[in-house]
């Protein structure tokens, strides 16, 4: 399929959204605390999102039965939050998609509860910073797999690894459209990337292998070692520069 490149309007209608992506994700990670429940933090993006003009890209599609996905530890990505409580440890992902006005942004964090480990709060540090990393070549005259090849690289060096069933996405006037943004491979393979292309850029990274199995919900990717994963997610506009951060709180 052909990737639409967004107008000037379009670009402003998916950073309206991509400011309620943060402002939620902003008032999720303050509710973060040991003994809540992963409903709860649901709850609050949900208002958030709501009260703001916004409407939860998720609830729904393809049948998704939440406003948001949450999970925790090993749970990589589409949790479906329910009524588990956070315990002292736990790190915690929240991935939150808002449609304003018929636009749509991305966005995730990983939150750490209580005291968590130091190894694991290096890996959640990697995570964040391998998006930095790739998102860097998010730029016109590079192409899609030199992304995923500085996410990879970066990471692989810290001695972890990236999960290669799931990837990144374009985003904006639907969910996921083209072009899928894997978070590994060689450079210079791939479409070129134009100016006017928004991306969401999500390295999903796992303390152990890469390999993942969905949970009997038909819906939670686990790391199947069931080692702690990560997971940290902008929505970006192509420039001829350095990219534009969509979905910031600044």
């Amino acid at each position: 399929m052909p990737v639409h490149l967004k107008s000037a309007r379009e670009v402003e209608g998916i950073r309206a959204a991509g400011a309620i992506v943060a402002g939620a994700l902003g008032a999720a990670g303050k509710a973060v605390a040991v003994g809540v429940t992963l409903k709860q933090l649901e709850q609050v993006c949900d208002g958030y999102i709501r009260s703001h003009g916004g409407y939860p890209t998720f609830l729904g599609y393809r049948g998704f039965p939440a406003a948001v996905c949450v999970g925790v530890n090993e749970e990589v990505v589409h949790g479906i939050p329910g009524w588990r409580r956070l315990a002292d440890g736990d790190i915690v992902k929240i991935d939150v998609g808002v449609t304003k006005d018929g636009l749509i942004a991305d966005g995730a964090r990983t939150f750490a509860v209580g005291d968590v480990k130091p190894e694991v709060m290096v890996l959640v540090a990697a995570t964040e910073r391998s998006f930095w990393l790739g998102a860097a070549q998010a730029r016109v005259g590079n192409r899609v797999s030199d992304i995923g090849h500085a996410v990879q690289e970066y990471v692989e060096a810290q001695g972890y690894s990236v999960v290669r069933d799931l990837c990144g996405h374009g985003v904006g006037t639907s969910l996921h459209e083209d072009p899928s943004v894997p978070n590994f491979g060689k450079p210079g393979l791939g479409m070129k990337l134009l100016a006017g292309m928004t991306l969401a850029i999500e390295p999903m990274v796992n303390m152990g292998g890469f390999e993942v199995e969905t949970l009997g919900n038909g819906w939670t990717v686990v790391a199947k070692d069931r080692k702690p994963s990560a997971h940290y997610e902008h929505t970006i506009l192509v420039t001829d520069g350095d990219p534009v951060i969509l979905t910031s709180d600044e």
